[in-house]
């Protein structure tokens, strides 16, 4: 596999990566075979770091260091909530035009932890996709800015009010899930990292990398008229 890279300099590397591709090995998943960070490796013949995690079903902007003090310095950017992500999500139903989620969320080691997402609804729509007793479906395209980093905390998030992101396995909704997986053949969830921002460690320069939509979520968008 070919990664698409969509930021270099000599500190610092981006990928848009695919949904499913794991960021590194995982006893979650032992099925996997590839991982981002051995094939960027191979691909620029360097060692990487990578300065944060996106979930395997999440496509979009990864950022690696190419040493290990900027991965350092890059760590506590992310941990102190200093870089800006910017995400965009399919989810169920006709989501608020703007609102802010604040709802903990409990890791797996049973710790709670104070959780804030702000999300725009983008567009909406209403097709012919049966649903239980209804005829037909809504769907909402939102921007979503997490305030915090919690894990699968998007996810949750949305889960959480009702509006489950399409695709999303355990924490969306099967029927709609399986709407898709057998009337289109799609099972990729739909949650794309669209945007990083953050001051450059090294260059102190603003720094602002976004990566396009994988073609599985630009298929739903054009399938569901977002």
């Amino acid at each position: 596999m070919h990664l698409e890279i969509i930021y270099k300099d000599e500190y610092l590397v981006a990928i848009n990566k695919p949904h499913g591709l794991l960021v590194h090995k995982s006893g979650y998943a032992s099925n996997a075979n590839e991982f981002a960070i051995q094939l960027l490796r191979d691909q620029i013949g360097r060692k990487v770091y990578p300065c944060h995690r996106i979930d395997r079903k999440t496509g979009g902007v990864l950022l690696f260091a190419l040493n290990s003090e900027t991965n350092c310095m890059m760590q506590t950017l992310f941990a102190r909530n200093k870089i800006k992500k910017e995400y965009l999500a399919i989810v169920r139903g006709y989501s608020q035009k703007r609102d802010t989620i604040n709802y903990p969320i409990t890791n797996e080691k049973g710790k709670t932890q104070e959780a804030v997402t702000v999300y725009k609804t983008l567009k909406q729509s209403e097709v012919d996709i049966p649903s239980g007793k209804f005829e037909t479906s809504r769907y909402s395209l939102v921007e979503v800015l997490p305030q915090t980093g919690r894990m699968h905390q998007i996810r949750k998030h949305f889960a959480h009010i009702m509006h489950p992101i399409i695709g999303d396995r355990p924490h969306g909704c099967n029927k709609q899930n399986k709407i898709f997986k057998e009337k289109f053949n799609m099972t990729t969830m739909m949650l794309h990292a669209l945007e990083l921002k953050f001051i450059h460690p090294k260059t102190n320069q603003e720094i602002i990398i976004s990566a396009s939509p994988q073609e599985e979520f630009k298929r739903t968008k054009k399938i569901l008229n977002l």
